[in-house]
């Protein structure tokens, strides 16, 4: 047996289907097994996708972004946009009520958005760790009760689908919350409440808005795949996601739920962080050399890891934009050991008596990804076959890894995925907007990339802004900043009682979705 495969078989013995002994879902309510940890229902907090997941529902938005990548009004029904384009002018629905009674206006609004940006909150959630260094945001201010202005210090491409990511709060109650308040009592705008919270075990949410087909949706954390599979077949939970590939089978054979696949777009990778920190560590001298970065590259069989580890074919990524909107005169590196060790004894780092070169530290979640441990595991195996002698350090998702990479502190080498779609190629490349944005997990600092954010700003027609992306993706792809893996696959496990339909970008919005 290669190793992929003890790998493989490793992962498979962990299925056991006993069934839990738990009450099945009631008739007006959703079961949600997930597989990492909630941290935090704080909206300018909130980082992770599950956590994310569950405060779609509690907090509105004014826009939404379809699963084919359309804009549609939510809590807003227009959009103005300024000859200028740095200013959003939103039109607000008549008749909006926040979760503590208040009517929602465009005040509260204003207040949302602004409430991200105050250096006191220091807060380093989605919105202002990605979205506001994305956008360039200014400030927001209310016209009246019904529009909203939404103000950037520059044009930018992509902000209106942004904007649609912020959540929407309440002013007059958030005012008043002290920062454990904010982070465990939410009072939003959603379709739905929090009705309770027991953490590390499961979050329940009760409907606001009556046109929410599902009275109650509970949110169970379920770490381990097969603990979460054996729920799903014996009918305790009625959606799972992270299905683990070996259990495919015994889902789709229960009678009583089945798999859904799809393509996602998060994007797989191994990030080089290249912060000054890092710089002194074992292996993080090493991999301030694109060269040694590139060698790597070619030490990795990417198919290999999928079809073995994952269940599904794939071809390797080019870089970080999800295809259609790649750059198509990248081909994926090839597994190529020979070339990798060349690279590695021209980097000046030889093989030493005993074969090794260097030692690196690997760090990544557990549990959080599909597979995510045995791909961190074949990682370091396949870079100890070219001498890099890889220290695989696992951690607790929530809890642990979850700060740790918000904070840009993970590393010297570290596994992630980050959310993408399909809409946009700069929504892709905007984790890397600027140097210090929350995003940038790697440090990375060429400027043949980030100087190139305001060329393409100034790009007179599409051709011309295709070209400087192109440009861009190659330079990406020749210094390396990511080890390049894999866009993931996504497995839910869905049952029979209600009619879901997964996405790409994994977003889980219940609000229509119906028990049968």
């Amino acid at each position: 047996m290669n190793k992929l495969g003890l790998l493989a078989s490793v992962a498979a013995s962990g299925l056991l289907l006993a069934m839990p002994a738990m009450a099945q879902p009631a008739a007006d309510t959703i079961v949600v097994g997930l597989s990492a940890d909630v941290t935090t229902f704080d909206p300018d907090n909130i980082a992770s996708r599950d956590n994310a997941n569950i405060a779609r529902h509690i907090f509105g938005t004014l826009y939404t972004v379809s699963a084919e990548g359309k804009f549609e009004p939510s809590l807003a029904e227009s959009l103005e946009v300024s000859e200028d384009g740095k200013t959003y002018t939103y039109t607000m629905k008549e008749g909006l009520t926040c979760h503590d009674g208040e009517p929602l206006t465009a005040e509260d609004v204003a207040y949302s958005f602004n409430r991200g940006k105050d250096p006191a909150g220091n807060f380093t959630g989605n919105t202002p760790g990605f979205i506001y260094s994305s956008i360039a945001f200014d400030k927001a201010e209310a016209v009246d009760d019904r529009h909203v202005k939404i103000m950037l210090g520059d044009k930018n491409l992509i902000a209106e689908g942004l904007l649609a990511e912020v959540y929407i709060h309440c002013k007059d109650s958030y005012e008043k919350m002290s920062p454990d308040q904010a982070a465990t009592s939410p009072i939003g705008s959603g379709a739905y409440k929090l009705a309770s919270w027991a953490k590390g075990s499961e979050v329940v949410l009760e409907r606001v808005d009556p046109s929410a087909k599902a009275a109650r949706i509970v949110w169970r954390i379920i770490p381990e795949a097969s603990t979460r599979t054996a729920e799903l077949i014996g009918g305790n939970v009625d959606l799972i996601t992270n299905v683990a590939p070996d259990q495919l089978d015994a889902i789709n054979a229960s009678k009583v739920a089945k798999v859904q696949a799809i393509q996602g777009t998060r994007r797989m990778y191994v990030g080089f962080n290249m912060g000054e920190q890092f710089k002194t560590q074992p292996g993080g001298d090493a991999i301030q050399d694109p060269k040694v970065r590139r060698a790597m590259q070619y030490a990795i069989d990417v198919p290999a890891i999928c079809k073995q580890l994952l269940n599904f074919e794939c071809e390797r990524a080019t870089g970080l934009v999800n295809p259609p909107n790649d750059n198509k005169a990248l081909k994926p590196y090839p597994y190529d050991p020979e070339m990798a060790e060349k690279l590695l004894d021209e980097a000046g780092w030889p093989r030493k008596d005993g074969g090794e070169r260097f030692s690196i530290k690997l760090q990544g979640p557990r549990g959080r990804y599909l597979n995510d441990q045995n791909v961190i595991l074949a990682i370091a195996q396949y870079l100890g076959d070219i001498g890099i002698n890889v220290e695989p350090e696992l951690m607790e998702w929530s809890s642990v890894y979850v700060p740790l990479i918000r904070e840009r502190n993970a590393g010297p080498m570290f596994f992630l995925g980050t959310g993408g779609a399909k809409w946009s190629a700069l929504y892709d490349m905007s984790d890397l907007s600027e140097v210090d944005a929350g995003t940038n997990y790697t440090r990375w600092s060429d400027p043949r990339w980030f100087d190139r954010w305001e060329d393409i700003k100034n790009a007179a027609t599409e051709e011309d802004r295709r070209k400087i992306i192109d440009e861009m993706l190659t330079v990406f792809y020749e210094d390396g900043p990511w080890l390049l893996l894999y866009f993931q696959p996504d497995f839910y496990g869905v049952s029979n009682r209600i009619d879901f339909v997964a996405r790409p970008d994994e977003e889980i919005f219940l609000h229509d979705v119906a028990v049968k």
